[in-house]
């Protein structure tokens, strides 16, 4: 599941909008997705750089399918299927319902981490900030999550909500069965270790300690050297492809970056085709533009030129390529770049540059 965003503003819409209840509290809230996917996807093209799309083939004869020939089917045995119909899939479904019915309250610290699965951040209506403050309180100070079942885009979820400094947030988690246990992937069972062999790890284990965690250190480093060919490549026009007459629904897949890319590549490829200062003059003339005019011209061009070259130390002063993508980020808002809570670093640079 990812988040919903406004192309034209980049504003982040709520991923889903309902109702937390618990006795006679009742809270409206908007359900925001906490983290965002930042990662550059891998098309296959052909030769051509055509991008491919996928499609069923039957198995037996090796003839493709169309969308009306499909149906579903869960596999209890080899080449044995039991036939799903889309009604009756509509007829399991959960019952629509916009409330998260908070019924019980659990010691937070009784969540073993591997149960969750995804945050979203709940963010109260307007008029409802007194209600969300009084529930986000009390959860903390009592340091319990409440558990509770609800329905988003046609699936139940059991989520666990948690108060984190003020802030309510909701974390679906993974049902019991989706759980291995150790012995499930045959760890060998636990023995205790020599205490001088502990004494000499701990020493060591401080050594390397710090007393907070720095963010930086959780990069992405292989996603940043990827960026960096991509960016070498464009530099030198390598490798750059430019299919021609695809499909809509093809262009539409194509991730965020390469449209930042194409735009880019559209610019430099335009950039030479200003007209030259001859055929200025010659449309002057055309029009019956006096010599007096024409010099006017002239002298407000030379203006504007000069005008550009003091202003041209500005625009190279406008960012720094090797900030961080933190302030990166701010420079993007302040400029209000749509899009750009979905960008990369270098998705920023590029929309930035340009």
């Amino acid at each position: 599941m990812q988040d919903d965003e406004d192309e034209e503003s980049g504003e982040i819409r709520p991923f889903w909008s309902g109702t937390v209840a618990f006795g006679l509290l009742s809270l409206p809230v908007n359900l925001f997705v906490a983290s965002r996917r930042d990662t550059l996807a891998l098309r296959m093209l052909d030769e051509d750089g055509t991008p491919l799309s996928r499609r069923y083939i039957c198995s037996k004869d090796e003839e493709p399918l169309d969308s009306d020939e499909l149906v579903r089917g869960i596999e209890i045995r080899e080449d044995t299927f039991i036939e799903i119909e889309d009604d009756e899939l509509e007829a399991l479904a959960p019952e629509k319902s916009r409330e998260i019915n908070l019924r019980r309250f659990v010691p937070l610290k009784d969540i073993d981490a591997l149960y969750f699965e995804k945050a979203y951040f709940l963010v109260p209506e307007e008029g409802a900030q007194k209600a969300y403050r009084l529930l986000a309180t009390s959860m903390q100070d009592t340091d319990r999550a409440g558990i509770a079942t609800f329905v988003m885009r046609g699936k139940e979820y059991l989520v666990a909500i948690i108060s984190e400094r003020g802030i309510l947030r909701a974390e679906t988690l993974r049902f019991h069965d989706e759980i291995r246990s150790p012995a499930d992937i045959g760890l060998p069972s636990t023995t205790k270790a020599e205490k001088k062999d502990v004494d000499r790890l701990i020493h060591a284990i401080e050594t390397l300690g710090s007393e907070k965690l720095d963010l930086e250190a959780l990069a992405d480093d292989a996603k940043e050297k990827l960026e960096a060919l991509v960016e070498k490549k464009l530099e030198k026009n390598e490798d750059v492809k430019h299919p021609e007459n695809l499909p809509q629904q093809e262009t539409a897949q194509v991730i965020d970056l390469m449209q930042v890319l194409k735009r880019s590549l559209e610019q430099k490829a335009e950039a030479p085709a200003s007209k030259p200062k001859a055929e200025h003059n010659e449309k002057a003339k055309k029009a019956g533009s006096s010599t007096k005019e024409n010099k006017n011209t002239d002298n407000k061009k030379a203006g504007s030129k000069k005008a550009s070259k003091t202003k041209q130390p500005q625009k190279k002063a406008a960012f720094d390529k090797n900030a961080s993508k933190e302030d990166l980020y701010k420079l993007a808002t302040q400029r209000k770049i749509p899009g750009r809570s979905q960008m990369s670093k270098t998705e920023l640079i590029q929309a930035l540059s340009q």
